[in-house]
């Protein structure tokens, strides 16, 4: 798969940097220009812009939307993976707000490389984080296979469980398949979130608290039963329109298993009475970009 190599270094300091985001400054500002794909990667005058790791998603420290409280999952998954990462790129110790807000590093940065394909609607880089001597020339595509995607933080935290993968289909398929043998050790090992993972069993979800407390679940879900609650009185939960709302959102996806696209993730939720779960797992789902 060939993507854009952008060396450059980490950034936390200002930051709300956790499991999946994190600040990146390209060594050459313009070599953002060679990112392919309908939107622009944001950056301020620096060059400094926020990744938004691809094929991952780690529970949520903090989210908002709408205007809405800002909320965050159960503490413990979520701020394990924020400190793996931070580790495994080479900073020693991060001092936060209670917010998150990182207020000192050490080091204060750290160097690395990205690869990358597109940004996102939000204008975030979408990228596998590495670290070390780079595979490549910077600001050249170079063809990434499943060796080269174990070197990097994208696999290595699916490998320790502490993260849920999350497709989307301009990944290809080799790719999603080294990361999904990933994730399926991790599960059977039973490392990380995955002890204590709601997604398929169910969640009993109360209230906004019981999602910030209690519900260890595939992090899209608990944004949109967040979104869901806030329509109404989110200290307590009818879930009854729940399907619907879904179906509103029109996800667009793939089921893996089954062969075929669908839209809505109503046709995947179950919810009876106060309980809501998935019927197929993150990794057998690849999302379309829109």
């Amino acid at each position: 798969m060939p993507m854009l190599l952008i060396k450059g270094s980490y950034h936390l300091i200002n930051s709300r940097a956790d499991g999946d985001t994190i600040p990146f400054k390209p060594d050459k500002k313009e070599e953002w220009d060679l990112v392919p794909g309908p939107h622009k990667v944001e950056h301020n005058m620096s060059g400094k812009a926020k990744l938004r790791l691809e094929a991952i998603d780690t529970l949520e420290t903090h989210y908002a939307r709408n205007g809405n409280p800002e909320v965050h999952q159960p503490w413990l998954h979520g701020r394990a993976a924020r400190d793996e990462l931070t580790k495994w790129l080479g900073f020693t110790s991060v001092d936060r707000l209670p917010d998150e807000t990182v207020t000192a590093a050490t080091p204060t940065t750290c160097p690395g490389w990205i690869l990358t394909r597109s940004a996102g609607r939000d204008k975030r880089c979408i990228a596998l984080a590495g670290k070390g001597t780079p595979p490549g020339t910077s600001g050249t595509f170079i063809n990434v296979d499943e060796a080269l995607l174990r070197t990097t933080f994208n696999h290595h935290i699916l490998k320790e469980g502490l993260a849920y993968p999350t497709y989307y289909t301009s990944l290809f398929p080799d790719l999603r398949e080294e990361l999904t043998a990933a994730v399926r050790q991790a599960k059977a090992a039973g490392k990380g979130l995955w002890k204590d993972d709601d997604t398929l069993g169910g969640a009993s979800v109360t209230g906004i608290d019981s999602l910030q407390d209690d519900a260890v679940i595939l992090p899209k879900l608990f944004r949109r039963l967040v979104d869901y609650l806030y329509l109404g009185d989110p200290t307590t939960a009818d879930l009854t329109g729940f399907p619907a709302f879904l179906d509103q959102a029109a996800d667009e996806f793939w089921i893996i298993s089954a062969g075929h696209s669908t839209t809505g993730l109503d046709a995947i939720v179950e919810v009876t009475g106060s309980k809501v779960r998935m019927t197929h797992p993150a990794e057998d789902l690849v999302f379309v970009e829109n």
